[in-house]
This record gives C-alpha cells, structure tokens and sequence, in this order.
C-alpha cells in the first residue's frame, strides 16, 4: 500500500495558497467597506419624497414610535399617508382616549392629528369599520376609508417607499 505525503515544499505552496486567498478576500473586504460611504453618498441623492405607514399594532409605544417618525418625516418634507388597521383604527376616531406618552406628554392620535395638520393624510383600511361598532362619522375629519387598489398602487409605486407597524 502506498501513502502519500507531500514534501516539505508542496506543503509550504499549498500554505503559501491558502494564505493569498484569504489575504485577497480580507483586501476585498477592506475595498468594499471603504467604498460603502460613497455609495451610501449616492443613495442620498436619491431620497423618497413619498411614505406610506401601515400601523396595525395594538401596542401604544408603536403607534408613538409610528406617529413620531411619520410627523418627523412630513416635517422633512416627505408626503406621508398613513393606514390605520385592526386596533390602530381606534387612532382615528374622535373618542379615542389613550395614555400620554413622554417625554411629550401626547397620545398617538394627537401625533396623528398634528400630521393631518402638516398635510399627511390617514385613512382606516377597508376592514376596520365593517368590523367594528364605529361608522364613517365616528372618524376625525380628514382620515378617509382606504380601498385597496389605491393602497396597493401605493405599495407597488416604485418612487414611494412602505413602512410596516
């Protein structure tokens, strides 16, 4: 039976190997990381002008953390439409009452209102009064009842970019 071992030499190439492929990755890497800020400079260029913020969430801090960054982004001059869904729905109406949250002291539906009042537009989805004990009149003026192929044209519009909570 014959057992091969390579010599001291076919040993020290096949290291001398290994060590180039990983020196050639580690430079690839070390390329691409330098390169990300100029890519990420060009992205900038590009900026969304329109949002849609899907909020279904239940949870109050959500519908904060949604209504801030919806405000934050009219105030930066993005149109922003929001849909209201499930529990978030109940942001709409003109009972709604909910704890204040800090450091503010506002709820979720004050933020929402203050986004109308900046030019944002909000509707409840389609399911949300037929599957509830509101009707269109319960709603705050300004929030309409969204149909599905205006929001799905949303969806699928490639200069608007979707936002789920």
């Amino acid at each position: 039976m014959f057992i091969y071992r390579p010599s001291l030499s076919t040993m020290a190439g096949l290291l001398t190997e290994k060590l180039m492929i990983k020196s050639l990755k580690l430079l690839t890497a070390a390329a691409l990381i330098a390169l990300a800020p100029i890519s990420a400079q060009a992205q900038d260029q590009d900026t969304i002008d329109e949002v849609l913020v899907i909020l279904s969430s239940a949870s109050l801090q959500t519908q904060g953390m949604a209504m801030v960054l919806s405000n934050t982004m009219a105030q930066q001059g993005a149109k922003v439409n929001v849909l209201l869904c499930d529990a978030a729905g109940d942001l709409a109406l003109k009972s709604y009452e909910a704890p204040a949250l800090k450091p503010r002291d506002v709820t979720p539906g004050q933020m929402l209102r203050g986004l109308l009042k900046q030019g944002g537009t909000a509707s409840v989805c389609a399911l949300y009064l037929p599957n509830s004990e509101y009707s269109k009149d319960d709603l705050i003026d300004g929030v309409g009842v969204a149909t599905p192929p205006e929001k799905v044209g949303q969806m699928l519009s490639p200069t608007l970019r979707t936002f789920t909570f």
